[in-house]
């Protein structure tokens, strides 16, 4: 799991995007930025996460929000994720796993008993000045915008 705590600055990062272009944390300067990672492209959990946030962007966007989603997926199997879902924002396609190292969400995982690697499903909200201001664990797939959005309620 992450080292990462909130009020620290984000690690920066460059990838590529599900259409080969190059995304960057430095683009999102001056926005609240939703960085979601998640374990794999098409799969029932990931889907039902970046679906939620995908049907809520214009809410989400109205209160000060961008998203960016980050896997290790390969940049054909994110285009894809993406164009089937219609998905409104960008995908990162971190096939060589700076980026989810750089963040600590990369680790050792266990499901049916058998121990493997992979992602830590965890998003971080980054604010304007590149600062971490939150950090979810226990991302709630199917109902994470509002996950994300109690966060700041009476703010």
């Amino acid at each position: 799991m992450t080292n990462l705590k909130v009020g620290e600055k984000a690690p920066d990062f460059t990838g590529v995007n599900q259409d080969g272009k190059e995304v960057s944390l430095k683009d999102f300067r001056g926005k609240k930025l939703i960085l979601y990672f998640y374990p794999k492209a098409m799969t029932a959990g990931c889907t039902k996460e970046t679906v939620n946030l995908a049907e809520n962007y214009e809410l989400l966007k109205s209160k000060g929000f961008e998203v960016l989603g980050v896997s290790p997926d390969p940049m054909e199997r994110q285009k894809k994720f993406h164009d089937k879902y219609n998905v409104p924002f960008d995908l990162i396609a971190d096939e060589d796993k700076k980026i989810v190292k750089l963040y600590g969400v990369w680790g050792k995982k266990k499901m049916y008993g058998r121990e493997y690697e992979g992602v830590h499903r965890t998003t971080f909200i980054i604010d304007e000045n590149g600062n971490i201001e939150n950090i979810i664990r226990k991302v709630k797939t199917g109902d994470h915008v509002a996950q994300i959005l109690s966060l700041y309620e009476n703010k």
